[in-house]
């Protein structure tokens, strides 16, 4: 009888500790989550009375309609740019700043403090000052360009640079934060390793590299890619601030149009929809990682 008791009270107190978090999971979350993806199959619209169930019909407008495929193939590239080049460079000065701080900690730490600065700042304050820099007539990078002889370049209204454009921006917006968390893993691995592979052979450089810190830095890159990916797929505050996604449409990618489809033209199914082939994109890259990256990872 005491033992059941105690399983009782084991129970209810599980249940006063968890139940609150998991009871507004529910409702915050999952809820909503099935709600948008009932609506993904109809044509609501917000203030309307009454809706139709029309299937997969905003699926198939989506991927068939050009503005909706260059919506989705936009979002792809910036992905596929974005994700190796914030996540390379990232790694690249946390092994410099890693290093620096053996000879120098103030220099180090103010380098850190540079480089974190644009994950700091408000993003909007960071894209109006972009688009100040890269202003056709007055910016700074077109003064650059006509003292070096080239011509100037308007990168926010080239159909051919912009998406390129804003994926720099997304770079250098990322790397901060990506580069914190490597300096973290870096901080983690043992000397000793390094010695030991000293004593192996490995004295260069790129062999310590290879054979020690890459390998070790399994678990911090698997959570950099995850966190990288997801980031640059909700990519918004830069295209609405510098381009509203164009010019036609050069710059659109899921987020925006998932704003534009359902808070400007109110199409809420429509919108609907959009949100949930952005979260399918997310899962499959998340899980796909996941799968290729957690072979390659080392617990200690």
């Amino acid at each position: 009888m005491r033992l059941l008791t105690r399983s009782r009270r084991e129970a209810l107190t599980n249940f006063w500790l968890a139940g609150p978090a998991t009871l507004m999971m529910i409702v915050l979350i999952f809820v909503p989550v099935l709600i948008v993806a009932v609506l993904s199959f109809t044509d609501y619209q917000f203030g309307a009375r009454s809706f139709r169930w029309i299937g997969l019909g905003n699926y198939v407008t989506l991927f068939t309609d050009p503005i909706g495929r260059r919506a989705v193939t936009n979002t792809l590239i910036y992905v596929a740019v974005v994700i190796p080049f914030s996540m390379g460079l990232a790694l690249l000065v946390a092994i410099a700043l890693h290093e620096m701080a053996t000879w120098s900690r103030t220099l180090s730490s103010i380098l850190r403090a540079a480089y974190f600065l644009p994950v700091a700042a408000t993003l909007v304050a960071m894209a109006l000052a972009w688009q100040m820099l890269l202003h056709p007539s007055i910016g700074l990078f077109n003064a650059a360009l006509s003292s070096l002889g080239f011509p100037r370049q308007d990168l926010l209204s080239d159909r051919s640079l912009v998406l390129y454009t804003l994926a720099a921006i997304g770079i250098w917006q990322t790397i901060g934060y990506n580069m914190v968390l490597f300096l973290a893993g870096l901080a983690a691995i043992p000397q000793h390793l390094y010695d030991a592979a000293a004593v192996d052979g490995a004295e260069r450089p790129w062999e310590r590299f290879w054979t020690v810190t890459w390998p070790m830095l399994g678990p911090t890159t698997l959570f950099v890619a995850v966190i990288t990916a997801t980031q640059s797929f909700r990519v918004f505050e830069t295209v609405a601030t510098l381009t509203d996604g164009g010019p036609a449409f050069a710059s659109d990618t899921l987020v925006y149009a998932l704003y534009r489809e359902g808070f400007v033209y109110f199409k809420a199914g429509y919108a609907s929809a959009i949100t949930m082939v952005f979260f399918a994109f997310v899962l499959t890259l998340t899980l796909a990682q996941f799968r290729i990256l957690e072979r390659r990872v080392h617990y200690r």
